[in-house]
């Protein structure tokens, strides 16, 4: 199968941006510090309100994020790298280093990196106005993956793109760029496979919110860059790997 689009996002007004000082907030929706059985009930409670229609009129920025977690000291470390399209020229950056409280449970991925993420996000000089994710959107058990849960938290169109499946199946798609195939779960297309290298392994793209599947696959084409994984969370996964190298403090 062929992609959605192959060069231009068609339907996005793309423009450049004028750096801005604007932070966010995410909304007041739940406390991070829960039990996992919390954490799945309110899981199920966001659920209801994914919303996967396009909710914007201008892509003018985009920010990566990743987050890595070193276990032994519980200590997370969050980046986030903002572009501009459609030249994807970096904008700004912010990280944050932060305690690790939830415990590491399969499907709440959220609940482990969601504050240290917020606490970046709410830094972040240059406000996005998408998110990708090195994670999962709507590609989840409960269909609240890292992307959706974050997009909900602070109303932002966001997208998962990840390396590896969480749920669901698909057949090998194409081998030049841009060739993709459905990605499905329980008799529901969630993401597609999507090659953004030729004859390098897919990655896979999930809407989190405010975005739809076809949207979705636009704008990671659009910030491929040569790369199998697309610049923003690559550079974003970069960041974060220096973060957690530098000096620690006494």
């Amino acid at each position: 199968m062929r992609p959605f689009v192959s060069v231009a996002l068609k339907g996005i007004k793309c423009v450049r941006l004028a750096e801005d000082e604007s932070q966010m907030r995410p909304l007041n929706l739940h406390r991070w510090d829960v039990t996992p059985k919390e954490a799945v009930k309110l899981q199920a409670a966001l659920k209801e309100t994914v919303a996967l229609k396009n909710d914007f009129d201008v892509i003018r920025v985009v920010a990566g994020a990743d987050v890595a977690v070193e276990k032994e000291a519980k200590r997370a470390y969050a980046g986030l790298i903002a572009y501009s399209l459609p030249d994807l020229r970096e904008i700004g950056r912010q990280g944050a280093v932060g305690k690790v409280t939830f415990p590491y449970v399969p499907g709440l991925l959220a609940f482990r990196e969601g504050p240290i993420l917020s606490r970046a996000l709410e830094e972040l000089s240059a406000e996005p106005d998408l998110l990708i994710f090195d994670g999962q959107g709507i590609a989840h058990p409960r269909g609240v993956g890292i992307a959706t849960h974050m997009g909900i938290l602070f109303d932002k169109p966001s997208i998962g793109c990840a390396k590896s499946v969480l749920v669901g199946t698909f057949a090998e798609p194409g081998t030049e760029v841009g060739d993709y195939s459905p990605l499905v779960y329980q008799g529901r297309t969630v993401g597609a496979a999507l090659r953004t290298r030729r004859n390098v392994k897919p990655v896979f793209v999930s809407p989190g919110h405010k975005i739809d599947l076809e949207t979705s696959v636009e704008v990671i084409l659009r910030c491929v860059d040569g790369f199998r994984v697309p610049k923003p969370t690559r550079e974003a996964h970069h960041f974060v790997e220096a973060l957690r190298k530098a000096p620690k403090p006494d």
